[in-house]
């Protein structure tokens, strides 16, 4: 199916053409030691996408890649490590099943936690590169099967640790959906064929999903992960315990290079809490992108003991630093107002970092009208505040 693409001489001018304009690439090369150009392409297309969002496989020789959607609708390195660790710590590391393989991303780093993983995939084009890549990674306790989710939960009787699914969510006409009930497969459909075969089932959804509303349509939902990778919410993960009973437990997670940045609260909590709102004092609060999600306005103020700016204006403010706050940190150097003259003080060398909150201005309406470039190390923050529209010059803390 794809032996030809793995001859030495192909893989060197994949390797060798990583950063070529493919546009002009295929224009100018009808083929590589008798392999179409475009079947090329599609592999040095693939190997970029998988440098930085797959750097294992990047790195890996031999790799196979399949169709850019397959790449672009997979899971990251970073998420797929971060799904593995949750299912890692469940009763049993025993069998998990991918219902929905695809590309083969999650399953092998499922593999690295379980004794045996059951990839399924409907699409034999798709499971045989899957196969192939698996192998190259050194994943032997990957069982492949060519058949749909729906197919294999009718098939198979057997009780396993737990099952992942992560759908399609795209259409028969290839455009982007985001409901449970639009994504192929239907996990709806599937909830109860699901836990007679197990008790734990990791669903991953669209970061665009709306979470209260897929709660009142899933059952049994214990926690729900709203996770980001550098301040991006890349997914949303509802972990489904067929014994669970109560409330779920919302977390909000960012994934980086460095330590795990995790905010957990409930619903019933965030309504509960008073929230208080102050003009901003000496050190504002972006929270991440998971928390934004998230919803967990009143929990944030709450929790660190600090004031929200404006009811609409997801910023928070303080007196004193607070050190661990799950986002990015400013101090204020002052309040100001967008005149060019007054700012080239604060921003000499006339670079500065823009965004706005809740402020009448763009960020790129706010440059022009302030006449500074981007860059540098300064800060420029417009929001709206309880009483005004502010403008801060603030350096980033952390």
């Amino acid at each position: 199916m794809f032996s030809d693409l793995l001859k030495p001489e192909v893989q060197s001018f994949i390797i060798q053409h990583e950063s070529d304009d493919l546009s002009k690439l295929i224009l100018k090369t009808s083929d590589v030691h008798g392999v179409q150009m475009s079947k090329v392409a599609t592999q040095i297309d693939g190997r970029k996408k998988a440098k930085e969002k797959l750097p294992l496989y990047y790195n890996t020789k031999g790799i196979v890649y399949p169709a850019a959607v397959n790449i672009e609708q997979s899971s990251s390195e970073i998420t797929a490590k971060f799904k593995s660790s949750i299912l890692e710590k469940l009763s049993g590391r025993s069998v998990c099943v991918d219902l929905t393989g695809g590309f083969g991303v999650d399953s092998f780093f499922l593999s690295r936690v379980f004794n045996a993983v059951d990839y399924i995939e409907p699409s034999n084009e798709l499971l045989e590169i899957a196969r192939h890549n698996h192998l190259q990674l050194g994943a032997t306790n990957i069982r492949h099967h060519n058949t749909s989710a729906s197919a294999y939960l009718n098939a198979v009787r057997s009780v396993v640790d737990c099952i992942y699914l992560d759908p399609s969510r795209r259409d028969a006409h290839n455009r982007k959906v985001s409901s449970l009930a639009s994504c192929e497969p239907n996990v709806l459909e599937l909830l109860h064929s699901m836990f007679q075969r197990t008790r734990y089932v990791l669903l991953k959804t669209s970061p665009l999903l709306d979470i209260t509303e897929a709660l009142k349509q899933l059952e049994k939902v214990s926690h729900v992960f709203i996770v980001s990778a550098a301040n991006e919410c890349k997914e949303v993960l509802f972990l489904l315990d067929s014994t669970f009973t109560t409330e779920p437990v919302i977390e909000a997670i960012n994934l980086s290079s460095g330590p795990i940045s995790s905010f957990r609260f409930t619903f019933s909590e965030e309504k509960r809490y008073q929230i208080s709102f102050s003009e901003p004092q000496e050190f504002i609060y972006e929270p991440n992108a998971s928390l934004l999600k998230a919803g967990a306005f009143k929990s944030i103020s709450a929790r660190f003991s600090i004031s929200k700016i404006h009811p609409s204006t997801h910023l928070y403010t303080s007196t004193n630093l607070i050190t661990d706050f799950p986002g990015k940190t400013f101090k204020v150097l002052d309040l100001v107002k967008p005149d060019p003259k007054v700012l080239r003080k604060y921003f000499p060398e006339g670079n500065a970092n823009i965004f706005t909150r809740n402020y009448p201005l763009s960020p790129q309406e706010l440059k022009t009208k302030s006449r500074l470039n981007d860059g540098g190390t300064g800060f420029l923050i417009g929001f709206s505040g309880l009483k005004k529209k502010d403008l801060a010059v603030a350096t980033q803390i952390s």
